[in-house]
């Protein structure tokens, strides 16, 4: 059987890491582990724009992975880039087995407003459902309120819900079903 596994890279709070394992255990159906806390590699820092290259993080999440990896999902707190784009929640490869969520730009105190435990946790859980529904061949959904919606600021992060809409869990159902046919 093949295992999703959940890794930290840098430090990371342990709530944030229980609520994503449990988000992965409600909807993905391979076993879940946790692995020891990757460091953040040193080249992926980018001092011009003070933010982390994610693509840099990825590969570092490829290298490490066991060899019974169905997916596996970094967890930084980091402030992540790519050249294109400004920031980014998270990123994934479409139909790959590596995924990483940012949870810097999911926090309250990022945009100078007082902390809020709960609306951290679900932005948590929806962009984990985001990023680990790519890595399953899912690509951007035209329900604002699917967690697969494109989200380019956090205002539409929130207006997601935690449950994939009705198109997108019925793909999932099927490719889970094939995916734990041909890897069982």
């Amino acid at each position: 059987m093949t295992t999703l596994y959940i890794v930290a890279v840098g430090p990371v709070p342990p709530e944030p890491m229980e609520w994503i394992q449990a988000a992965a255990a409600e909807w993905f159906p391979f076993p879940i582990q946790r692995l020891e806390t990757l460091a953040i590699p040193e080249n992926a820092y980018n001092t011009a724009r003070g933010q982390y290259e994610s693509v840099e993080i990825m590969k570092a999440l490829a290298r490490t992975a066991p060899r019974d990896t169905a997916r596996i999902l970094g967890v930084t707190a980091a402030d992540l880039a790519i050249p294109m784009l400004s920031f980014l929640f998270g990123q994934a490869q479409l139909d790959g087995i590596v995924a990483l969520v940012s949870l810097c730009r999911l926090r309250q105190e990022f945009y100078d407003l007082l902390s809020d435990e709960v609306l951290f946790r679900e932005r948590t859980v929806k962009e984990t459902l985001h990023e680990l529904g790519h890595t399953f061949g899912l690509t951007h959904c035209h329900d604002a309120r699917c967690p697969m919606s494109l989200a380019t600021d956090i205002v539409l992060v929130d207006s997601k819900n935690e449950r994939y809409c009705a198109r997108c869990g019925a793909y999932l159902a099927r490719r889970f079903a094939s995916f734990n046919g041909a890897h069982s």
